[in-house]
C-alpha cells in the first residue's frame, strides 16, 4: 500500500471527501480540517489549493474506521479491538516478510537538483495564527543512519519550512535522532537525512512492533502480507519507500541550529517557543524527489481530537497493552490511552478482578511499564463490563463506582514531557505527579451494587425487529 491506495480505500469506504472549491494554504486548509475532525467527518483531499497544482490530504487517522482501514482490519473495529489485533502481531514474531530493495519507483519520476530545489513549489500549509511559519513536515518521517552500527532510524520530527532550501527539524533532546546526530558531531561530519512525505500510513506505526533484526519496512510488509519495496535515495543512500510522494534529501549540520517554531502542539497549547527562540537542527535540502502530480500529506494538531491524537492513542495503547501482556498480568480485558487526553496523558484499563488489590496491581503495572513511565499522569481501572475506550461508561464508573478516599493513590514524582502545559513553567518540566484512580467495585465486597440491566430475551426480540420500527 502507498498513500494513494490508502486514499482510494478511504474513498471506497465513504471515508473521503474531495474538496474542489478553491482553498488557501494560509490557515484555510487547517481550519476546514479541524472543524471536520471535531465532527468526526471524513478525510479530506483538497484538490484546488490557490496557486498550486498539488493537492493536500488531511485527516488520515481521525476515526476508528480509518485506523482499521489502514491496518487492514474489519472497518467496524473499535480502537481497543484494533489495538488488540496489533498487539497480537507484536507478540508473535513468526512469518516475518523481509522488505525488497528495488532500483526504481514512482518517487524517482522527478529528481530536482540545484536551482530547481525550491520548497515553495509545494502548497505547504500554515496551520494556526501564532505558528512560526509554514510546516512542510507534519506527517513526515526523517530517515537517518547510525554511523557506528549502520542501523537506520525512521523518526517522526516536525519540520518548518525556513526558506526554499532549508527546514528546521524538531529533533528533541533524548530522542534517538539526537543520539545519532551527536555521533556525527564527534566525527566532525554532517548527517545525511531524507524526509519522507506521503507513504504507506502503516510506516508511522511499524516502530511499535518490536521484531528483533527487522526494519520498519519489514514490519510493514509483514502486516500487509507482501514485501514492502524501498529504494536507496540517490543522493544520501538512505532507504525510502519506492512509492513515496515526496522525499527531501540533504544534510543536517550537528553544529548549526536555527530558531524553529512555535507550533501548536498536540496538547492544544504552545510551548516556550512562543516566548523565546529555541534553536533546532536544520535540514539543508539538496535534492527533491517526487512522483508525478504529488500529494502533500499534512495534519494540524491543536486541541484533541485530531488525527494526530488518534494515531498517538492507537500506538501508545498497542505498545502499553503489549508490555502488560508480556508482564503476564492476569485479568486485563482492554487497554486504552485515551485520544481525548491528547493521546498521551490518561490510560484506562478494564480488568476482571480475581482477588483483592487486583485492580491496584494493574494500575501499578501501567506506571511501571515503559509506555506508562513517560508522560502518563493518570491511570483509571474499571471492571470488565466496561471497555477501556468507552469514555461514556468510564465516566459512569468514576461517578458511581469510584470513591475518592478508597480508590485514589498519588505518586509525587514521575517522568514528564516538556510539552505538558499543566506544569509550572518555572519548575522542573521533566517531573510530574501521578494519580491512580480505582473505579472498580471492590472485589471483597460481599454485597455489590445491583445494576439495572435490560432483559436479554426482550433485547434479542427488539434487535430482531429493529427494521420494523423504522428507527434507522
Amino acid at each position: 500500500m502507498d498513500l494513494r491506495s490508502y486514499i482510494e480505500a478511504c474513498r471506497k469506504a465513504d471515508e473521503l471527501q474531495v474538496v474542489s472549491a478553491p482553498v488557501d494554504w494560509n490557515m484555510e486548509i487547517s481550519h476546514v480540517s479541524k472543524l471536520v475532525e471535531e465532527r468526526k467527518g471524513p478525510a479530506l483531499l483538497f484538490e484546488n489549493v490557490k496557486g498550486y497544482d498539488t493537492p493536500v490530504f488531511t485527516g488520515a487517522f481521525a476515526t476508528t474506521k480509518r485506523l482499521a482501514i489502514m491496518l487492514g482490519l474489519p472497518h467496524g473495529n473499535t480502537l481497543c479491538e484494533s489495538a488488540q489485533a496489533w498487539m497480537h502481531k507484536s507478540i508473535s514474531a513468526e512469518g516475518l516478510i523481509k522488505a525488497k530493495e528495488v532500483k526504481d519507483g514512482p518517487v524517482l519520476e522527478n529528481v530536482l537538483q540545484g536551482d530547481k530545489v525550491d520548497l515553495n513549489m509545494f502548497p505547504v500549509p500554515r496551520f494556526f495564527p501564532l505558528d512560526g511559519g509554514r510546516y512542510i513536515g507534519t506527517t513526515v518521517f526523517v530517515v537517518l543512519k547510525d554511523p557506528e552500527t549502520g542501523e537506520t532510524n525512521l523518526g517522526t520530527y516536525r519540520m518548518q519550512m525556513l526558506d526554499g532550501k532549508r527546514c528546521g527539524v524538531q529533533i528533541l533532546p533524548g530522542k534517538r535522532g539526537e543520539r545519532i546526530m551527536k555521533k556525527y558531531a564527534k566525527l566532525g561530519k554532517k548527517m545525511p537525512a531524507a524526509a519522507v512525505i506521503g507513504c504507506d500510513p502503516l510506516l508511522f506505526m511499524a516502530g511499535t512492533l518490536m521484531h528483533k533484526g527487522a526494519s520498519d519496512f519489514d514490519i510493514t510488509g509483514t502486516v500487509r502480507g507482501q514485501q514492502a519495496e524501498y529504494l536507496m535515495a540517490p543522493l544520501t543512500g538512505l532507504p525510502v519507500p519506492a512509492g513515496a510522494e515526496i522525499v527531501l534529501e540533504g544534510e543536517i549540520d550537528p553544529n548549526n541550529f536555527l530558531p524553529e517554531g512555535p507550533f501548536a502542539e498536540y496538547t492544544g497549547y504552545y510551548t516556550d517557543e512562543l516566548h523565546k527562540p529555541i534553536p533546532k537542527p536544520v535540514l539543508e535540502v539538496q535534492q527533491i524527489l517526487h512522483r508525478n502530480k504529488p500529494i502533500l500529506w499534512a495534519t494540524g494538531q491543536g486541541r484533541p481530537v485530531t488525527d494526530v491524537h488518534m494515531l498517538l492513542s492507537f500506538t501508545r495503547t498497542a505498545t502499553l497493552w503489549t508490555e502488560l501482556e508480556k508482564m503476564k498480568i492476569p485479568g486485563i480485558e482492554t487497554v486504552c490511552v485515551l485520544p481525548e487526553s491528547a493521546g498521551r496523558f490518561w490510560a484506562v484499563v478494564s480488568v476482571k478482578q480475581a482477588y483483592p488489590g487486583h485492580s491496584r496491581q494493574v494500575a501499578d503495572a501501567v506506571i511501571g511499564s515503559n509506555t506508562g513511565s513517560y508522560g502518563i499522569k493518570g491511570v483509571i481501572t474499571v471492571d470488565e463490563d466496561i471497555a477501556a475506550d468507552d469514555l461514556q461508561r468510564v465516566i459512569w464508573a468514576l461517578s458511581c463506582r469510584y470513591d475518592p478516599m478508597r480508590g485514589t493513590e498519588l505518586i509525587k514524582r514521575g517522568r514528564s514531557t516538556p510539552l505538558d502545559p499543566a506544569l509550572d513553567p518555572d519548575s522542573d518540566k521533566l517531573t510530574t505527579s501521578r494519580i491512580l484512580m480505582d473505579a472498580c467495585i471492590p472485589y471483597e465486597w460481599k454485597q455489590k451494587p445491583v445494576e439495572a440491566r435490560l432483559d436479554e430475551a426482550t433485547l434479542a426480540l427488539v434487535k430482531s425487529r429493529w427494521a420494523e420500527y423504522g428507527l434507522d
